[in-house]
């Protein structure tokens, strides 16, 4: 396995451990860099390639609007054309719920269009999915898109939940909630989600896939808030800013249809998105308090 990042947002501790094992070779290098990029593709030739690297706070882009095209759309061309040079064989992309936009149907399943998305973050991925189809018809790449809910676990490096703890350490006496709380997603926790795509690969004759990771649930902003209260700031009181979206380019209400990936066996270890939001909560207390 070869792990290839820049390091922006995670953290290399994380995966320190495999450290000296044969199986096992870092590189610290950013994705934009497309000689670097191709040269450890000609070194190495992974015929397997998981594209997981973006921008991952969507609200980032609602001020820098370059970031996402390049942090998604051109950084994701280069791993294509890097992987066109050189022969690979199987492209799997982690793409999002955001594609949907405002969906009209829930449970919203892959099949559903038009697909019009409402962030710079969700246009981008959708014109990831684009070039990885593009590039899989012309080229001859297997290709396996997920499209994900929420997605939380251990070591949390940004979402919902770290923000409201963030808020807490400036304030235990009063949370700040962005919206009405009403608003209603999907979570999935970050260990059924690799589960989920890996079902996915193992298990799919397909030359092009699209999945929705998923739980067959939503939970609600102010349900997490409460939450996340409990467990940091019992006596801390929550003040809601009252729009129906938490900032522009926020979709609300978020419900993907599990049913594709659950017809081909997938077992969730949590199987609600209030216990895989919990999990996230008690195990990143560390991190959180």
């Amino acid at each position: 396995m070869i792990v290839y990042d820049n390091l922006s947002n995670g953290k290399y501790e994380l995966i320190k451990e495999l450290e000296g094992k044969k199986s096992f070779k870092f590189i610290k290098a950013d994705l934009l860099d497309f000689e670097t990029l191709d040269a450890n593709f000609k070194k190495y030739k992974p015929q397997v390639v998981l594209h997981l690297a973006a921008n991952s706070d969507v609200k980032n882009g609602l001020q820098d609007t370059k970031l996402d095209l390049e942090q998604g759309t051109i950084a994701t061309y280069n791993v294509l054309e890097a992987a066109r040079r050189n022969n690979a064989e199987d492209i799997l992309f982690s793409s999002s719920s955001v594609v949907y936009g405002y969906a009209t149907v829930k449970p919203t399943p892959e099949d559903y269009g038009p697909l019009k998305p409402a962030s710079m973050y969700g246009a981008s991925k959708l014109a990831c999915e684009g070039m990885i189809t593009a590039f899989s018809h012309l080229y001859g790449f297997n290709n396996y898109i997920y499209r994900f809910a929420n997605i939380v676990g251990q070591n949390l490096t940004h979402g919902v939940i770290l923000d409201f703890a963030k808020k807490l350490r400036k304030n235990i006496k009063e949370l700040e909630v962005l919206g009405n709380g009403k608003q209603k997603k999907s979570y999935l926790d970050v260990m059924d989600c690799i589960d989920g795509m890996l079902l996915v690969y193992n298990k799919s004759n397909e030359k092009e896939n699209i999945y929705n990771l998923s739980l067959d649930d939503q939970i609600s902003v102010s349900e997490i808030a409460e939450m996340v209260i409990k467990e940091l700031s019992p006596n801390a009181k929550i003040r809601y800013t009252g729009t129906e979206s938490g900032w522009p380019g926020d979709v609300p209400n978020s419900y993907l249809s599990n049913k594709r990936i659950s017809s081909i066996g997938f077992k969730p270890r949590y199987k609600t998105s209030r216990e895989a939001v919990m999990h996230a909560i008690e195990c990143n207390k560390r991190i959180l308090s």
